[in-house]
Parts: structure tokens; C-alpha cells; sequence
């Protein structure tokens, strides 16, 4: 067992928790994270703001930090976007509704499957996503209240936004600054409204850039002020939480390690999927348990000072896709998981592609990676 991913769940509500406690204060409930009542909620997830991320800058987010207590923070594990949302938005764990990471090998069609912008033949948003998310449960219940997803022009017709936020109508903002112009406007049009606001941008200066760049401050100046605008602008009524889907750390070209083809860490291996910091290493079909844990060893004896490593029957026994795992799912895991736990990532030496030159990666089990913030803010404020 990671006593390390294990150790930084303990005690905090996951992502899944969010929406279920939202809408329980839209009832009038007191749910495990005590909200008060509210007549409206914006949850604003911040793709890729690590917890520990925001600490060290929280000069450059003083609105955001302002009211923002130590124990104010959420587990998300897979830390990784399609993992994050999803889970966000179904209200489940990854071993629930299958989206387990970046990328899976479908060993039904013996194809490495991108979840994140990969969508194509074989995998229908309306099935690989496995369960109903919280709008559409509104929506068939014919609630009183209304779900909207504010997000960016580009995702209103993806995949992810297909299989993870169906059910919600969709309003969109080019900017984190519009984003909330748009929230503050369908809060005005809806009396009771459940609203899901999403800004991508520091993600993706993170990536691009490292979130201990320039670029990435500028970034999260940005959503300071556009977080003050929200919060200046609702009613009373309405309450407040921010997220994020992960955090982020940043890797230096010379700290990606390489394995040849022809590597014993590769000996049985047909498919190498997840994120360059959690690999899922597929074997053969019909290759066993003992296969599966000949495999495990050979990595752990090669990177056990740098990743933790575990084979799929492991990783279900211990909870790390949640208490329940569908079939489906369970499917989609690699035979062996590499973690990292040191700052480093895995490629096959064979894979120069662009995705080398991101800077800051995710998707692993570190504390850096998995705790979020969870800040409450309007009716939800301390």
C-alpha cells in the first residue's frame, strides 16, 4: 500500500463529495461538509491548482487565500483531468465511471484510448463514461433546479463534455473574466441554479510553461481577480466553492527517464498508456497473475527509490480507484501500475513527440498532485 497517496486522503472529502453537498444545501441540509443553505451554488473548478501550489503564491491570489482556512481542501486521485471532472460531476470515484486517466489501452480493440481529446469510434461518450452525472439526474427528476456548465467555446462539443457533463445546459466565455460575466448572468435568469464554472487557463500555462514560471502568475492573478468579481457579484443567496481537478509539478526535460524497446522493464509489455507520471503497463491477453507480478518486480527493483509500484489486482484490493469497481473499468487498468514519487516522468525512448516538451505533469499519487483546495466563499464563507 502508498502510504503516501493513502496518508494524503485521510480525513478530507473527495471530489465526488462536492456536488452531493451542494445540492444538499440547496435542500436546506446540512451535508458532511456543513454548507449552510443556499438558493444557488457556483462550484468554479481550476484546472491543474494544486493546494500546495496556491500556498507558496498566495500573494498573487489574495482574494482567493483571503478566507481560505488550512483544512479548507479535497483528495482527487487520479490526478488528472477526465479523472478529476468526471468524478466532480458523477459524484463517484474512477473505479465508478471508468475515465481512470489521460490515456487507457481498450483491450477490447487493442487501441491506446486518449480520454482527454481522443473521442472517436469505439468509445461513445454516452457508454465509456459509466455513470449518470448530477445534471442529468436533476434533469430527469424535473428539479426546480437548473444546471449549467460556463465553460470555454472550444470543449462545448468534445467528447469529455459529452460523457462528463451531459445533462447541463452549456453557456460559454472566452475568458475566466466572461466565464464569470456568463455565471453572473444565469444566476439573474435562474431562480435555483447548479453551476459548474470552468477555467482551463492556468492548466495550461502550467504545461506549457511550469507552474513556477511568470506566465503561470499572470495566470493565477487572473483568476484572483476574476474569482473577486464572482464573489462581489452574487447574492447572498448563492454559495461559493472553488476547486481544482489536481495540482501540478514541474519536471525538467533531463528528469525524464527513458526505456528502450528492448528494456527487461518492457519484456511482455504490448501497451504503455496513462500519464508520463502514473503509467499503465498492459500485458498480453491471457497473460496471468504471476506474469502480471514478474512484471511488478522487475520495476519495483529498477525504480522502487523513485515510483511506487503495484500490479492492477493491488491497486483495486487497495482502494486506490475508489471502494467500487466496475468490470468496465477494472478492464481499462494496467496490469502494472508505475507511480512516480520522485520528480520524474517515464517515456519510451521510442516517443519523441511534442508531449516531451511539457513542463508541469501530473497524474501521480504525491501530495503535490492529489490535494486541492476547497475554498467557500458567499453564502458558503466561513
Amino acid at each position: 500500500m502508498s502510504s503516501m497517496l493513502f496518508s494524503a486522503a485521510s480525513g478530507r472529502p473527495t471530489l465526488s463529495d462536492v456536488l452531493p453537498n451542494s445540492l444538499a444545501s440547496l435542500r436546506g441540509e446540512r451535508g458532511a461538509l456543513g454548507l449552510p443553505e443556499a438558493r444557488s451554488t457556483v462550484v468554479m473548478l481550476v484546472d491543474g491548482l494544486g493546494a500546495a501550489m496556491l500556498r507558496s503564491r498566495a500573494g498573487h491570489a489574495r482574494r482567493l487565500s483571503a478566507g481560505w482556512r488550512k483544512k479548507d481542501t479535497a483528495f482527487s486521485f487520479p490526478s488528472t483531468t477526465v479523472a478529476g471532472i468526471t468524478s466532480l460531476t458523477t459524484a463517484t470515484r474512477a473505479g465508478e465511471h471508468g475515465l481512470l486517466g489521460y490515456s487507457l489501452y481498450d483491450r477490447d480493440s487493442g487501441v491506446i484510448r486518449n480520454q482527454l481529446s481522443g473521442w472517436g469510434d469505439g468509445m461513445d461518450p454516452a457508454t465509456w463514461q459509466l455513470q449518470r452525472t448530477i445534471f442529468e439526474q436533476l434533469r430527469d427528476a424535473s428539479s426546480e433546479v437548473q444546471s449549467i456548465v460556463v465553460g470555454m467555446p472550444q470543449y462545448r462539443d468534445s467528447g469529455l463534455t459529452h460523457a462528463s457533463l451531459r445533462g447541463a445546459l452549456y453557456l460559454e466565455g472566452e475568458s475566466m473574466q466572461e466565464r464569470v460575466e456568463v455565471t453572473l448572468a444565469a444566476l439573474d435568469t435562474h431562480p435555483r441554479a447548479l453551476i459548474y464554472l470552468y477555467n482551463a487557463e492556468l492548466d495550461q500555462a502550467g504545461h506549457a510553461h511550469g507552474w513556477e514560471s511568470d506566465a503561470w502568475l499572470a495566470r493565477l492573478e487572473e483568476l484572483d481577480a476574476a474569482f473577486d468579481s464572482l464573489a462581489r457579484g452574487v447574492d447572498a443567496g448563492t454559495g461559493i466553492l472553488v476547486t481544482a481537478d489536481h495540482g501540478m509539478i514541474d519536471i525538467p526535460r533531463h528528469r525524464q527517464i527513458d526505456i528502450d524497446d528492448d528494456d527487461p522493464l518492457f519484456d511482455g509489455v504490448i501497451a504503455m498508456a496513462g500519464e508520463p507520471r502514473l503509467r499503465h503497463l498492459y500485458l498480453a491477453p491471457g497473460a496471468d497473475a504471476s506474469a502480471a507480478q514478474e512484471l511488478r518486480n522487475r520495476w519495483h527493483e529498477s525504480q522502487s527509490s523513485r515510483a511506487t509500484v503495484l500490479t492492477r489486482a493491488a491497486a483495486i484490493s487497495e482502494g486506490w480507484y475508489g471502494p467500487v469497481v466496475a468490470p468496465e473499468a477494472a478492464a481499462r487498468i494496467g496490469d502494472v501500475i508505475v507511480a512516480a514519487t520522485k520528480g520524474v516522468t517515464y517515456y519510451p525512448s521510442s516517443v519523441q513527440s511534442g508531449a516531451r516538451l511539457v513542463v508541469g505533469q501530473h497524474g501521480s499519487i504525491t501530495p503535490e498532485e492529489t490535494i486541492v483546495p476547497l475554498i467557500r466563499a458567499g453564502a458558503y464563507a466561513h
